[in-house]
């Protein structure tokens, strides 16, 4: 499928298979995400839709800070229809004002990780030619360093407080800087166009790592994002049946399934999202959750475990909780048996790409077997395929492949990617290896990819191997994935140096200086020479198996 073709479009007699499923799923008509944020607005105008820090902004609240942001970016940073937004934000309610803005206005959101070093910002940038970067201003030190470099024009800075008191615009060396609410000052007398956008439109570019290679940019369209979070929503059936639903949202909002969850999902559907800025601060979570009778939230293995650890789990109201999604990490039956036995609630595994849109697989109360990522999704179709394409049979391995409304457009800028990815019908290869029971429950069992998995974010090991051999003693490396109790997998480097006074200490701090901190390698071993094939090829099952 080219990166032109138009997936909710026919391109015959005939809609396409994605466009026949989005219709089946989009049954009150939306014409885009924005018709659905503007539906969603009438509908719910007076319920809490963001709470953070304390403060909570209604529906309303988002409509006329979305509304006013979204004018400032059109009339005062020169952007039009299609352009480039980067958000660099934690979990605040900065971020979705900022995203709904960018959506009305007509333009891309790059959700782009907070922690990234000026290396991994100055790719994603460039990469997807981002014209104007929201920025938490604790991170103006690394922005300065990489802005001048890139098609970046405007950068407006927020602190995490901004929405409660105003403060400042630090000190910077950028003469394009302005504040947020500075930026929505400049907005408030005006009037924000209405939207032109269509299901078929870029919603956003969600970075996602390879194997080989630098980070591609999953193209989601607004009826992409749509799909997903529609066929989740119909599929796992979490939804309180009385009242609004009340979200804990610790999953980053830069992430594809906290940004379809909470950003877009939670917000479409009339819930609360109560946003954790860092979920690592468990007093600060374990508080906020002790202040909601929430009905659902995400996390993962390790988040899950700190909780339970905390002196006042026991004090938060579980009674309105339908159920508990984890995905990123298998997860660990001790962890699921002790939350169920001291909430009541249960945890549901789940299994999505960025590529479909945060979903493809969940168990669920109807289905669900620990171990298993449940069952496919409804509204696509899944198969598992041996090497030369063919189906296999229940419970034999094969290559997951998936296809409907959820499939990615393409990777940005990467047809070569986009065709070895998705074939001429819409099928999507995941890369990941499955097996599929007789009732149909998936359980992920390997990988085609070198992917290692941490706390349930993407580390790839061709991209950590660059920058160890950018340091002038190392001859070679390779990166595996060793499975770790806390994290699901921890990253293992292997390296070859031609000086004996490297440790691993000093290869450490390097890796430190130049990747975000769950990319750094948990492990680093030093050996004589790494195993090889007949031809020369690195052998990472030998080193997996050390």
């Amino acid at each position: 499928m080219s990166l032109n073709s138009k997936p909710f479009g026919s391109t015959g007699a005939a809609p396409s298979y994605a466009a026949q499923q989005l219709e089946k799923l989009n049954q009150d008509g939306y014409l885009s995400l924005v018709d659905a944020f503007n539906h969603a607005i009438a509908e719910f105008a007076e319920q809490p839709a963001f709470t953070c820090l304390g403060q909570t902004l209604n529906y309303a609240d988002m409509d006329r800070l979305s509304s006013q942001f979204g004018c400032f970016l059109l009339e005062h940073c020169g952007l039009q229809h299609g352009d480039r937004i980067a958000i660099q934000l934690p979990n605040i309610s900065q971020y979705p004002i900022a995203v709904w803005a960018a959506l009305r206005a007509g333009l891309t959101v790059v959700n782009t990780n907070p922690l990234y070093t000026a290396r991994e910002q100055l790719h994603q940038f460039n990469d997807s030619g981002a014209r104007a970067l929201v920025v938490l201003s604790d991170l103006l030190p690394v922005t300065e360093q990489v802005v001048s470099e890139t098609a970046i024009q405007t950068v407006i800075v927020t602190h995490a407080a901004d929405l409660l008191q105003p403060q400042a615009v630090p000190h910077s060396s950028l003469d394009n800087l302005i504040g947020f609410t500075d930026a929505l000052a400049l907005g408030a007398d005006k009037v924000l166009p209405d939207s032109t956008a269509t299901m078929s439109d870029i919603a956003v570019l969600q970075y996602t790592g390879g194997t080989t290679g630098p980070s591609k940019g999953a193209i989601l369209s607004h009826g992409n994002v749509y799909a997903g979070m529609r066929m989740s929503k119909i599929s796992i059936g979490l939804s309180a049946s009385d009242d609004f639903d009340v979200l804990i949202a610790p999953m980053p909002l830069y992430h594809v399934f906290g940004f379809t969850m909470n950003l877009v999902g939670g917000f479409v559907n009339g819930s609360h999202s109560v946003l954790i800025p860092n979920p690592r601060d468990i007093d600060s979570m374990v508080a906020v959750m002790k202040q909601h009778q929430f009905t659902a939230m995400a996390g993962i293995n390790t988040l899950l475990q700190g909780l339970m650890r905390h002196p006042q789990f026991d004090e938060i109201d579980f009674s309105r909780v339908k159920g508990i999604i984890a995905g990123g990490a298998a997860l660990v039956k001790e962890i699921s048996d002790e939350w169920e036995s001291r909430t009541g609630s249960r945890i549901f595994e789940g299994y999505g790409l960025s590529e479909t849109t945060s979903v493809l697989a969940c168990n669920s109360p109807e289905k669900s077997q620990l171990g298993s990522v449940g069952g496919a999704l409804q509204f696509q179709e899944v198969k598992l395929i041996d090497a030369g394409g063919n189906p296999v049979a229940a419970g034999e391995r094969g290559e997951i492949c998936t296809r409907g409304a959820h499939i990615m457009q393409g990777y940005w800028q990467r047809p070569d990617a986009t065709a070895e990815a998705i074939d001429a019908e819409g099928w999507f290869r995941t890369g990941d290896i499955g097996t599929r029971d007789q009732e149909g429950l998936i359980t992920i069992v390997d990988r085609l990819k070198d992917m290692v998995l941490v706390s349930g974010f993407n580390v790839y090991p061709n991209e950590i191997e660059n920058v160890v051999y950018s340091h002038p003693d190392i001859v070679e490396c390779a990166v595996v994935g060793r499975a770790d109790e806390r994290t699901g997998e921890a990253v293992v480097l292997y390296a070859v140096s031609s000086n004996p006074a490297l440790d691993e200490k000093q290869l450490g701090t390097f890796c430190r200086e130049q990747l975000t901190a769950y990319k750094v390698p948990k492990y680093i071993v030093f050996l004589d020479e790494l195993p090889k094939s007949p031809v020369g090829k690195i052998l990472r099952r030998e080193l997996r198996d050390k």
